[in-house]
């Protein structure tokens, strides 16, 4: 990579709060993202550790501590890019303490989600579906030939980009970030930003329930040939109804305080005892 292009990403302005040994610790703190992983808020752990570094810095207290559960919200996207979101929301909390009268705090939360679908699939269509692919290709061909450099071109092919663009992407989130919502400020559409950025998180949360939760059912409406599947007739006035219905009635159990670990054991036991009743499938 051509050393200029690589001094204009990590480069900073003299006034910063944030320095470039914050910004490096957040990429040290990137690496192991994935660790932290689970079923109820995935890499929210993860991200808030990784970000850790900036928010000491920039907050104190009970502020700091607001700022955190900030960032333990839920987040998934693709682990070799990470840095990029998390350098945005480092110059956006930046933002917030430098200039609080037109920075939004609410606003660090909708940017994030909003990237968080497209990140992934930039991210997960190069590293997964191209780059493992390149890399396995070579490694494996090499180690059928009993060649000890299969495994490691495989390691070498498939970690020295990732790392080359997680590092880069730490100071390229946070300078774009920067810049970005500097001549936000200067053409007052930062509510917009926050208002678009809003509805395509919204967008992204509905996608993933589609996508992630499952559920059908196996209940025959009427008898002999002219019998339907109930489901049948869900789907056609309005496919994916039952997974919402199942969505919402945990969103609102939730809201009325039930733990998430006693409802997915509740939900556990229901997938089970409806599968063998033979109304799930």
């Amino acid at each position: 990579m051509n050393s200029k292009i690589v001094t204009d990403i990590v480069s900073q302005d003299q006034n910063a709060v944030v320095t470039k040994d914050d910004l490096k610790k957040v990429f040290v703190r990137s690496i192991p993202m994935e660790f932290t992983w689970n079923y109820e808020r995935q890499m929210h752990l993860g991200y808030c550790y990784a970000l850790l570094p900036v928010l000491k810095k920039l907050y104190k207290g009970q502020e700091l501590a607001d700022a955190m559960t900030r960032h333990m919200e839920f987040y998934n996207t693709t682990p070799f890019i990470i840095t990029f979101p998390l350098g945005i929301s480092a110059a956006q909390e930046e933002k917030c303490v430098l200039d609080p009268a037109h920075v939004d705090k609410t606003s660090v939360s909708t940017v994030k989600t909003a990237m968080m679908g497209p990140i992934a699939g930039i991210g997960d269509s190069f590293f997964w579906g191209t780059l493992r692919i390149l890399a396995t290709g070579v490694g494996a061909s090499l180690a059928l030939q009993g060649n000890i450099l299969g495994p490691l071109l495989f390691l070498l092919i498939y970690n020295v980009p990732h790392f080359v663009m997680r590092y880069m992407g730490t100071f390229l989130g946070y300078n774009l970030g920067t810049s970005f919502l500097s001549k936000l400020e200067a053409s007052g559409s930062m509510q917009l930003l926050t208002y678009g950025a809003s509805i395509i998180g919204l967008m992204v949360a509905g996608s993933m329930t589609a996508e992630m939760v499952y559920m059908t059912l196996n209940i025959p409406v009427g008898v002999g040939e002219t019998a339907t599947d109930l489901q049948t007739i869900l789907d056609g006035i309005l496919p994916g109804i039952m997974p919402l219905a199942v969505f919402g009635i945990v969103y609102w159990l939730l809201k009325k305080g039930v733990k998430p670990l006693p409802l997915t054991f509740i939900l556990m036991g229901v997938g089970i005892l409806g599968a063998a009743l033979g109304f799930l499938m």
